[in-house]
């Protein structure tokens, strides 16, 4: 099974908006298709399920969002919807019991470098309780990179950062955590989060692809496999969306965990509990959040 753990399905003008900002301070995006073709491309390259992650850069557009990504997922079979929310925003803590109190949203998105807010911020203490309240994931962009100079209006290594999401955790343990790009460029500072928060795992996106000057050291993956999930930012790339996929089936890791890297790990995480399981798919392997800890 093969799920990419980190994809962006937005409405058609915040799209726009995102590759304008893209051909401005990032680099530019490969593919521009709708919605619809960028899940078609995935699937037919193999891709049994994916990971929506919607992202609110201001407050006010949080529910429409996460009713798009609804409305996304009940078309798509393949599509694991998450919602978002912008900390501090009037309302949070209700919208955020709407969305996770329902079984399709299988987590959360936060970017701490759009959202212009640290782990450790007291603003996002409501996205760590409603994590911990439902055992849902909070996928949350804070490492310090890429930090494109200029493209956010902060210097993002002062709202990120391995020691503020540490922070954060020792505040709420039971909050259910992924990082992605492996935390570039704090790969080591994040992999030594693993051993100390047994709920944090990491995401693979982008970071092994060497597209960026840093690198993490290829033995991570191996070292965590249970604790990595593979992702790829599609469509949000400056290359194929399969390039990390090829990396990763290149490295020669053990059966076992490369399927827990391609799939495994993101089938436990994202999936519901056992007592509102689907019957078919993904939605049946599950065993409960616990089983991704060990």
């Amino acid at each position: 099974m093969l799920i990419d753990a980190h994809v962006h399905l937005l409405p058609d003008r915040l799209m726009a908006a995102i590759r304008a900002w893209f051909d401005t301070h990032a680099w530019d995006i490969e593919f521009r298709g709708s919605v619809d073709e960028t899940v078609a491309i995935l699937v037919a390259g193999g891709v049994d399920r994916m990971v929506a992650l919607p992202y609110a850069h201001r407050p006010g557009m949080a529910r429409a969002l996460n009713d798009f990504t609804r409305d996304v997922a009940a078309r798509h079979p393949s599509v694991i919807p998450c919602c978002t929310v912008f900390p501090g925003e009037e309302g949070e803590e209700a919208l955020l019991d709407e969305a996770l109190g329902r079984d399709d949203f299988r987590g959360i998105k936060i970017h701490s470098h759009v959202m212009k807010i640290a782990p450790d911020d007291t603003r996002l203490d409501p996205v760590w309780r409603a994590s911990a309240r439902y055992r849902k994931p909070v996928v949350i962009h804070c490492g310090p990179e890429p930090s494109l100079e200029g493209a956010y209006g902060i210097d993002t290594r002062t709202v990120s950062g391995a020691g503020r999401l540490s922070r954060a955790l020792d505040r709420h343990p039971d909050a259910v955590v992924i990082v992605p790009h492996l935390g570039a460029d704090e790969f080591e500072q994040f992999e030594a989060l693993l051993s100390r928060h047994e709920n944090l795992h990491l995401d693979t996106t982008m970071a092994i692809s060497g597209y960026f000057k840093y690198m993490p050291d290829p033995g991570m993956l191996g070292r965590n496999a249970r604790r990595i999930l593979y992702g790829t930012d599609f469509p949000n790339l400056p290359y194929q969306w399969d390039r990390e996929l090829k990396i990763i089936r290149g490295l020669g890791l053990p059966a076992e965990d490369e399927a827990a890297i391609l799939g495994g790990n993101a089938a436990q995480l994202f999936s519901p509990a056992p007592s509102v399981a689907r019957d078919g798919g993904v939605d049946e392997l599950r065993p409960g959040v616990d089983a991704a800890r060990k």
